[in-house]
């Protein structure tokens, strides 16, 4: 209702949450389960990517790896205060809980930060494969034990 004139897509599966009281609207569009291949398509299409986890047991304990997914796309990120998010990536993602603040998150993560999106894809380059693999290539010779 607060995006009349915009569209959420919410890319995945529905889960531990009764379909039947997610919200219906012309501009809410559910996928499901996509291919892996399929996400850059989604990701290109994109303005902002939000990630709206319930706040609950299920959740309390997460670390979302589509954070820097979205990083690496350089997309603005809008995500609810999961506890890895919030303590990773405060100064990158827009942090907000409830409707009204997810609103106003997502409205300001429309407005260009060239900045907040450098940060992001630096986060993501420090956490790549090759960036961890590297940094544990040089605590292992650090250690003096290579053979």
């Amino acid at each position: 209702d607060a995006f009349p004139h915009g569209n959420i897509v919410l890319v995945g599966p529905v889960v531990k949450i009764d379909p039947a009281i997610l919200p219906r609207r012309s501009n809410i569009h559910f996928t499901g389960i996509q291919p892996y291949a399929s996400l850059p398509s989604f990701l290109s299409g994109i303005d902002v990517a939000i990630m709206p986890f319930a706040r609950n047991r299920a959740t309390q304990n997460i670390s979302p790896t589509k954070t820097l997914e979205y990083f690496a796309a350089r997309r603005p990120v809008v995500s609810t205060a999961i506890s890895d998010v919030v303590r990773e990536y405060a100064d990158i993602a827009f942090i907000a809980d409830g409707a009204p603040a997810f609103v106003s998150a997502a409205a300001a993560a429309l407005q260009p930060d060239p900045l907040r999106i450098a940060r992001g894809e630096a986060a993501a380059r420090a956490q790549s494969w090759d960036a961890i693999a590297e940094r544990m290539r040089q605590d292992v010779e650090a250690t003096g034990c290579v053979r």
